[in-house]
């Protein structure tokens, strides 16, 4: 008993020791499981055509885990003959790419969408056709083949823009129902004589194919038709007003994004073509290279809009009979965009 005794006694201080050594030693980090990573919002964008770039800071964006650090889980989808508006106003996607002229129609109609952010800060978009059709003016338009991709918005644009620069009405114009079909395409089998484009893609691509365009810029008719934003990031007022963070990591995380692709207009063009390997490779660097310099413009940052700009616009579809009032304050929100330090 007393040597059983005695041993145990001298293995204490050895036990006491490991004791201590182990209270003392540091912790091994311990690996996340999946019910301990952090939560993140599942939110779907539906754009507004098949992916471009126009899109460019979106995928950005996502294959920087932008989203990811914001919390988010983003789906990018390719519209299918759903209207953006009406989609995203009904919460059936949290967001979407619109262009201000169609936003504003939406919102006339009662549409309960708001735009958080420009993506372009002019409008880039004109009435393009190939240079033997003999399009050079709006005036010229009459009596032409018009390739339409089904908006409202369409004819009294065209009505409007053909009334004041002095050529006839929109009723001179045969409208052919086109939809996503491709410009160059159609206007090589002379299925119509002209479309709406935006230059950044389908100009800079006729450019590279060679092909000689008259592009009626509205750029170049603004004592026509005023400046607008186009495209445009839209939610609902819904998401706003119940999720406004998850609005606010949206906008920021997409806002990195299309800074990236400013200053970064190379690197950010293979992003796009890594995650749409289908798309034509000259064509996107070519087009990221000029809309560099257009994303933000003379903006103070990417994304910013005025009241000015959506009231002037509304203004003149009011003026011509289009729409009757509207208030521009409601239809979109800079509250969002990051705080400039």
């Amino acid at each position: 008993m007393r040597n059983r005794l005695y041993r145990t006694l001298l293995w204490i201080p050895a036990l006491l020791a490991a004791a201590l050594a182990a209270a003392c030693a540091p912790v091994a980090p311990v690996a996340p499981t999946a019910s301990d990573a952090p939560a993140r919002s599942d939110v779907t964008l539906l754009l507004d055509w098949t992916p471009n770039t126009n899109h460019t800071g979106i995928y950005v964006a996502q294959d920087m885990g932008w989203y990811e650090e914001a919390g988010l889980n983003v789906d990018i989808v390719i519209p299918g003959e759903s209207d953006v508006h009406q989609v995203v106003g009904a919460g059936s996607a949290d967001f979407g790419v619109s262009y201000q002229e169609g936003a504003t129609f939406a919102r006339v109609e009662g549409v309960p969408i708001v735009s958080i952010a420009a993506v372009i800060q002019h409008n880039t978009s004109g009435f393009a056709s190939r240079s033997s059709a003999g399009i050079e003016q709006p005036a010229d338009l009459a009596g032409k083949r018009y390739g339409s991709f089904g908006s409202p918005i369409e004819y009294p644009t065209l009505d409007l823009l053909m009334n004041c620069a002095g050529g006839g009405t929109a009723e001179d114009i045969e409208f052919i129902d086109v939809g996503w079909a491709d410009f160059l395409s159609i206007t090589e089998a002379d299925q119509v004589d002209f479309a709406w484009i935006y230059y950044a893609w389908t100009g800079i691509n006729a450019q590279l194919q060679g092909v000689d365009l008259n592009i009626i810029m509205l750029k170049d008719y603004l004592e026509c038709i005023p400046d607008y934003y186009t495209p445009i990031l839209i939610t609902s007022e819904t998401m706003i007003a119940d999720d406004p963070e998850t609005v606010r990591a949206f906008v920021s995380a997409t806002a990195r994004g299309f800074n990236f692709a400013i200053d970064n207009p190379a690197e950010a063009a293979d992003i796009l073509l890594a995650a749409n390997p289908d798309l034509d490779a000259d064509l996107v660097h070519a087009s990221q290279e000029w809309l560099a310099g257009e994303y933000r413009a003379e903006a103070g940052q990417w994304g910013i809009q005025t009241a000015d700009v959506w009231q002037a616009y509304a203004d003149f579809l009011a003026g011509g009979g289009i729409i009757e009032s509207f208030d521009a304050g409601s239809a979109f929100t800079n509250e969002f965009l990051p705080q400039q330090e």
